[in-house]
């Protein structure tokens, strides 16, 4: 079953929404890896989702192709990308939430892509609640 151009577009569409959601709230606190980063590592999962579905429709017939194989690439290299972000400042080491928010971000853009947007959505609305709320009592604390 081919997947239709409105779907294609809703799921990028999605994608860029949610990502800019967590995206937002980095932004807000200055971290290096903000607004921008957050929405491209989410749609760049949701494309590579939409990839590995498309190529496995597409060949199926012809080999035993698993469509999460591509996926699960992802996974690994957001790694490599939220290395970048994390930094060590004296005794102390910087950037670990974004770099995990990214990996969230990554996840989240996998699972618009394979269309599981409640699950989107849900860790979306928890990831933002997690960076937000839990700063204050951080900061409390």
């Amino acid at each position: 079953m081919e997947m239709s151009q409105a779907d294609i577009l809703f799921r990028l569409f999605l994608s860029v929404l949610l990502g800019g959601i967590i995206g937002i709230e980095r932004e807000s606190v200055n971290r290096p890896a903000g607004f921008r980063t957050h929405v491209l590592v989410c749609t760049g999962s949701t494309l590579t989702m939409l990839v590995s579905i498309y190529m496995f429709e597409k060949y199926r017939a012809l080999t035993t192709m698993d469509p999460a194989r591509i996926a699960a690439q992802v996974v690994s290299g957001i790694g490599f990308l939220g290395a970048g972000t994390i930094i060590r400042v004296g005794p102390t080491v910087k950037g670990l939430t974004t770099a995990a928010s990214l990996w969230t971000v990554g996840s989240i853009g996998l699972a618009i892509g394979s269309g599981f947007y409640v699950a989107a959505v849900v860790a979306t609305l928890f990831t933002f609640l997690t960076l937000i709320s839990l700063s204050r009592i951080e900061n409390l604390i």
